[in-house]
């Protein structure tokens, strides 16, 4: 928490190589791999308002421009509004006799609602709307002139969307490859798949062509409105001119005075999943009710890679070596072996770079990757991989051997402190559960007073997947060496 404003002191590489705190980074079970936010799809799993909690389809948020229609905002100072119930004196309905005058009509007592901000006390009575009979009652919009232009915009571009899209898929048919040598099932029945559908009562696949509609442009005129003449010399109530933001918050009308302000429809969120590139598997994916915040899919790399934080540090002097303690947290429920290893070379990095190109071209060009393409909801463009934009100023002394790190266990944290006799090698300063600090020697390279110091180490070590490839395939979990790039920086030279 010391510098959750300030840059992180510790960074992971990405599969891609993009430098990121582990709370930052994902990890696919499937790949093996780190993944950061370019290397997933984002992809929208629900809509719900955030005021009034309540789900709705993704078709029927499109057609609500993404607004809900029971939740406003206001426009004065963009928080929720509430709504207040008054009590107004509504005439009772007269009986047709005519007997009463109207000075003395009877009168009953109704109860009516208006919108009001707890914030900055503007109210819907203000801009003249009236009440309403319900809380949730038809809450009138602000009209603005170009709505039928828009409209008619919106419906031709809708129109070349389509048309464009229907153009790919025939191109695509065209250049689809030709049939496999062995039959299929519709050619040893001899039916073809028009016959098939037309059995089942199904309508035909070619969809009509879309009538491209005809808009008139939109033509500039030399006609302006005349300044009115006291423009110059009346006195401004900036109490009364809308702010920037306020303006904006309206784009249709985008009013100059408040008393033109109208409430806003609050926006919708949206709750999102990620899905690994590489492999499509999902890595986050949260519950589908709004009142949750639990997830049904939780990759994140802080419960999957060890945890590397940056306890202390000495005095930084140039040309003179300093120690560093840090410390690695096992986030797994299985052992881990970890080795401090030197960072790759730039030949090495290259081949790395090398052989995850030509994995992710097999894995394109493979004989699912033409249908993954034709029915996945988002088009997979992997991120190509790139050499960490990092310098190092300094150099660690490796440690002489690996060491173990326990597994988690919660229980222990509420223990008292015994730990097992063993022998620790002597850079292992102590160990606590599933907790060990090491302590690390620098040299700083070519430092002048005020630069900063930025060391850098692989760290290997021992992962235990225990996801499986299909519910009934029941794999015992397989244990796997891995490899993760870190960089701390530790100061500045005095």
């Amino acid at each position: 928490m010391a510098n959750i404003v300030e840059p992180s002191c510790v960074n992971y590489v990405c599969s891609c190589g993009y430098l990121n705190p582990i709370t930052k980074l994902y990890f696919c079970r499937y790949c093996l791999k780190l993944r950061c936010g370019f290397c997933v799809c984002h992809e929208v799993d629900s809509h719900f308002c955030c005021n009034c909690l309540e789900n709705i389809p993704s078709g029927e948020a499109k057609l609500k421009r993404n607004q809900c229609n029971k939740c406003f905002d206001c426009p004065s100072c963009q928080h929720t509004l509430s709504s207040r119930a008054t009590t107004v004196q509504v005439p009772k309905k007269s009986d047709g006799d005519g007997s009463k005058s109207a000075a003395t009509v009877d009168t009953k007592p109704r109860k009516m609602y208006y919108l009001t901000c707890l914030a900055c006390r503007w109210t819907s009575r203000d801009v003249g709307i009236p009440d309403q009979v319900t809380a949730t009652g038809q809450w009138p919009e602000c009209e603005y002139s170009s709505a039928t232009r828009f409209s008619m915009l919106m419906e031709h571009y809708q129109n070349v969307v389509q048309q464009e899209k229907q153009e790919k898929q025939d191109l695509w048919r065209r250049k689809a490859p030709k049939q496999h040598k062995y039959p299929n099932l519709t050619d040893r029945t001899g039916l073809t798949a028009s016959m098939i559908r037309r059995q089942m009562g199904l309508s035909e696949k070619t969809a009509p062509k879309v009538k491209q509609s005809t808009i008139s442009p939109s033509l500039s005129s030399d006609v302006v409105s005349e300044l009115p003449q006291d423009i110059f010399s009346k006195e401004i109530n900036l109490g009364n001119i809308t702010t920037i933001k306020q303006r904006l918050s309206h784009p249709s009308v985008q009013p100059s005075t408040v008393n033109n302000l109208y409430p806003l429809n609050k926006n919708l969120s949206i709750k999102r999943s990620l899905r690994c590139r590489q492999c499509e598997h999902n890595i986050v994916k949260p519950e589908y009710n709004p009142l949750s915040v639990k997830y049904r899919i939780q990759l994140f790399a802080s419960y999957h890679v060890p945890e590397v934080r940056l306890m202390k540090c000495g005095p930084l002097e140039a040309g003179v070596s300093t120690q560093i303690l840090i410390k690695i947290i096992n986030p797994t429920l299985h052992e881990m072996t970890i080795t401090i290893m030197d960072l790759p070379t730039h030949e090495e990095e290259s081949l790395i770079i090398e052989e995850m190109k030509k994995k992710s071209d097999k894995q394109s060009l493979g004989p699912l990757a033409s249908l993954n393409s034709a029915f996945s909801r988002q088009a997979s463009l992997n991120e190509e991989p790139k050499f960490v934009d990092q310098k190092v100023t300094g150099t660690i002394a490796l440690p002489d051997s690996s060491f173990m790190l326990q597994q988690r266990d919660d229980s222990t944290e509420y223990d008292d402190d015994h730990q097992s006799s063993r022998e620790e090698p002597k850079f292992v300063v102590w160990r606590r559960s599933n907790k060990v600090a090491v302590e690390l020697t620098v040299n700083p390279l070519d430092c002048k007073s005020g630069d900063e110091v930025i060391v850098g180490f692989s760290m290997q070590y021992t992962y235990v997947n225990t996801a499986t490839s299909s519910g009934t395939d029941k794999k015992e979990p397989q244990t796997h060496a891995l490899t993760s790039r870190v960089y701390l920086r530790i100061g500045k030279i005095k």
